[in-house]
């Protein structure tokens, strides 16, 4: 049941509130300082199959490990990828922008004039 608040009771309300504000600014900070699931974490081949776009069949991930293409580990005959490395794989298999090509290209040209001789 709630509780009138008058003139003479604000400022105990007031106290409770900010006490009740406090607590749950503790919850949430030991929450989001220990969080329950580990940020980085080993997948298995189907894991990888089901985690990357597309979702890939297992022959298609072999061929990959093959040839190297893929950061991965093997743990005697099994293979194991590390989530984190995966991410970065993805992040860096995009195609790049009009201008970030053109950065690159200045910045080559710049190099080779100012090595090479004319």
């Amino acid at each position: 049941m709630q509780q009138q608040i008058t003139f003479e009771t604000l400022p105990a309300a007031v106290a409770e509130l900010l006490h009740k504000v406090s607590s749950i600014e503790r919850q949430l900070s030991i929450t989001t300082t220990n969080p329950e699931q580990p940020t980085d974490r080993w997948l298995s081949i189907d894991e990888l199959c089901e985690y990357l776009p597309g979702k890939p069949a297992k022959a298609t991930i072999y061929g990959k490990v093959h040839l190297r293409e893929i950061p991965h580990k093997k743990f005697g005959k099994r293979l194991a990828f590390l989530k984190s490395e995966i991410d970065s794989w993805l992040n860096s298999k995009g195609r790049k922008t009009a201008s970030e090509i053109e950065a690159e290209a200045t910045n080559y040209l710049g190099k080779r004039k100012g090595g090479a001789a004319c």
